[in-house]
């Protein structure tokens, strides 16, 4: 269902952007002089196919059409749009490729938002089993965070703000599940290095507090009593209603009785929200 949801986003985002253009310059709206019949029959077959849903026709179509309409407008259109297609039928790789020639060749274009939307969305639909492999991971990070960086008041950027959240639980949830392994196997120092990168670079995740925990036991477990100490006062500074608080607390003070910790709910329905708010977003 989401995939769905943001097909129809991004297909909306695209149309909306060829209206606009379509409002503020009318020269750009004509399609090409009626000597070029054959450019003007490509792209219109490229359009009906897309309507159709024939998303690996139509790409060939838009394809055909940038190199019959050179140094024009419906170029570049047909170029994003071909690129657009293949995304549609996850043709991930050669859309990218499509999609870094765009940006290359049409630099100033006022779609090199979306193009970079675009190759951000592939890299983060292509993420199957972070247990596997986070490389995916690592690479939809990377070109999240430049769109960020470089289009931070786009309204696709509310979309990737989420997405990168998303991802960097992941690869907290990740480190975590190493350290564990080696906690489990008494690899203490590995364990250690683990759980630090949680804490340093993922701080703002929900398996800081964990890890922080876990950092407590080690310490303590091998002796190190002032890293232990050091390691709960952390936790308990940011988070001393935790119940990883409380029992990082314990290997501390063996006498300490944990309080009962009351649980707030919960703020359903986040994705929900979000998909609707992108898709009903004023252009």
């Amino acid at each position: 269902m989401r995939r769905i949801l943001i097909l129809i986003f991004s297909f909306l985002l695209l149309a909306s952007c060829l209206g606009r253009d379509a409002i503020k310059k009318k020269e750009e709206t004509k399609l090409p002089p009626l000597s070029n019949e054959v450019a003007i029959r490509v792209y219109k077959e490229g359009l009906e196919n897309l309507k159709a849903g024939d998303y690996f026709y139509a790409s060939k179509k838009f394809s055909e059409a940038e190199t019959l309409l050179p140094q024009t407008v419906w170029a570049e259109k047909s170029a994003l749009m071909a690129s657009y297609c293949l995304y549609a039928i996850n043709f991930y790789e050669e859309s990218l490729l499509n999609l870094e020639r765009f940006i290359k060749m049409y630099p100033a274009s006022k779609h090199l938002s979306y193009a970079h939307y675009l190759i951000a969305i592939s890299y983060y639909e292509q993420i199957l089993d972070e247990k596997k492999d986070i490389e995916p991971l690592i690479l939809s990070k990377k070109r999240i965070e430049f769109f960020l960086d470089t289009f931070p008041e786009t309204d696709y950027a509310i979309d990737l703000k989420f997405k990168l959240d998303l991802i960097i639980n992941q690869l907290a949830a990740k480190e975590l599940s190493i350290a564990r392994f080696y906690i489990k196997n008494e690899k203490w120092i590995a364990a250690i290095n683990r759980l630090k990168i949680i804490v340093e670079d993922y701080e703002e995740t929900i398996f800081v507090e964990e890890a922080l925990h876990r950092l407590v036991e080690i310490y303590y477990r091998i002796g190190l009593e002032n890293e232990a100490k050091a390691a709960a006062a952390l936790l308990g500074y940011n988070y001393n209603s935790s119940e990883w608080y409380a029992r990082s607390y314990k290997v501390l003070n063996k006498d300490y009785k944990p309080p009962k910790i009351t649980k707030g709910n919960k703020e359903g329905g986040l994705i929900r929200r979000t998909i609707k708010k992108l898709l009903f977003i004023d252009d």
